[in-house]
C-alpha cells in the first residue's frame, strides 16, 4: 500500500526539546521517500536541511496527505483547527505531558511510521464543536473547538449569571463561574476535572458541564450532538466574561450576549498505531485500577 505520499511536520511552538525529534522524524520520512513539508517555525526551532520545504500551516492543510504533530496534546489541538477543515489526518508524536491524543512514543517513531505507511493503522473521526458569539443580534465568525467551549468570569471573585437553552427548550438559569460545553475527546479535560462524565469518543454527543455551580443541585448533563446550545449572559453592565475554545482562542463576553454551540461540520481524522486503545490511555492517564488486581484475568 502506497499511502500519504506528502507528509506535513508541525512541532511544538518556541521549545527547544521538541527540535533533535522534529529533524530525526524529517529525516526518517526522507528516508521513507515521502514528500516532507515542514512548518516553517518548526523548520527554524529544529534547523532543518535547507532543502527541505517549508509553509505555514494553512499550506500544510492544502498540500499534504498526513501532518505529524510533535508535542503535547496542546499542540495537537493548535493544529487540529487548521487540518480539520481539509481533512487532513494527523498522527501525534508525544513529547508534552499527559498525552492523551498523542500517543506515539519518540522512541517507537521509526516503527509507526513504516507500519502506517504500510496500511497498519487505526483511523479515528471525532466530533468537533463549533461556537459563535451574537451581539446585539449580530453573529460573530465561527470558531472550532476540539475539546471544548468554556464560558467563564474575567473577574476571580464574582460569579456569572447566566441561562441556558437547548435548541428553542430552556434548560435553567444558573449562577457559577461559569459553563464548559465539551465534546467527547474534551470529556477528559477542563470538563472532568468539573465534575463532568467520561464520553467515549464515538458517542455523538454532548457534555454541558457547570463551573462550581453556587446551587448544588445544577448537576452536568450529557444531550444529543445534533442539537443546539444556547448560553445566554446574564448581569448588570459591569459583568465582563469570556468564551474560550480550547483554552487557545478568547473572545470578549458582555450581558445579553448569546454564545451558540453545535457540532461542526469537521471531523478531527487521528491515525493511531494498531495497538491503540482508548482505554488504555485512559487507565495510563487516570491511573484507574491501580493496585493489587489491577490487570484483567485472563480470558
Amino acid at each position: 500500500m502506497n499511502s500519504f505520499q506528502t507528509v506535513g511536520v508541525i512541532g511544538k511552538r518556541r521549545d527547544p526539546q521538541v527540535a533533535p525529534t522534529v529533524l530525526a522524524l524529517c529525516q526518517e520520512l526522507q528516508g521513507l521517500q515521502r514528500r516532507v513539508i515542514v512548518e516553517r517555525d518548526s523548520a527554524e526551532l529544529a534547523q532543518v536541511p535547507a532543502d527541505l520545504e517549508r509553509g505555514t500551516r494553512q499550506e500544510l492543510a492544502q498540500r499534504c496527505d498526513l501532518v505529524v504533530v510533535v508535542g503535547g496534546d496542546g499542540t495537537l489541538l493548535s493544529v487540529a483547527r487548521d487540518m480539520a477543515p481539509a481533512g487532513v489526518p494527523i498522527l501525534g508524536v508525544h513529547q508534552g505531558r499527559l498525552g492523551f491524543m498523542v500517543d506515539v512514543r519518540p522512541e517507537d517513531m521509526r516503527t509507526t511510521l513504516r507500519a502506517v505507511f504500510d496500511g497498519e493503522y487505526l483511523r479515528e473521526e471525532r466530533l468537533l464543536l463549533s461556537s459563535r458569539v451574537i451581539h446585539d443580534g449580530v453573529a460573530g465568525p465561527a470558531q472550532l473547538a476540539i475539546n471544548d467551549v468554556v464560558v467563564r468570569n474575567m473577574a476571580s471573585i464574582r460569579m456569572l449569571e447566566f441561562e441556558t437553552w437547548l435548541d428553542d427548550d430552556f434548560i435553567s438559569q444558573h449562577r457559577a463561574d461559569g459553563f464548559i460545553v465539551s465534546s467527547p475527546t474534551g470529556s477528559t479535560a477542563y470538563a472532568l476535572s468539573g465534575g463532568g462524565p467520561v464520553l467515549h469518543p464515538a458517542l455523538e454527543a454532548i457534555s454541558l458541564v457547570p463551573i462550581c455551580p453556587h446551587t448544588l443541585s445544577d448537576r452536568p448533563i450529557v444531550v444529543g450532538a445534533r442539537q443546539r446550545v444556547g448560553i445566554v449572559l446574564r448581569g448588570s453592565s459591569g459583568v465582563e466574561a469570556m468564551c474560550t475554545c480550547d483554552g487557545q482562542t478568547n473572545q470578549r463576553l458582555l450581558p445579553g450576549d448569546r454564545i451558540e454551540v453545535s457540532c461542526a461540520d469537521a471531523r478531527l481524522s487521528l491515525i493511531h498505531p494498531k495497538s491503540y486503545r482508548y482505554f488504555d490511555i485512559l487507565r495510563n492517564k487516570l491511573h484507574w485500577g491501580r493496585g493489587p488486581g489491577a490487570e484483567p484475568m485472563p480470558r
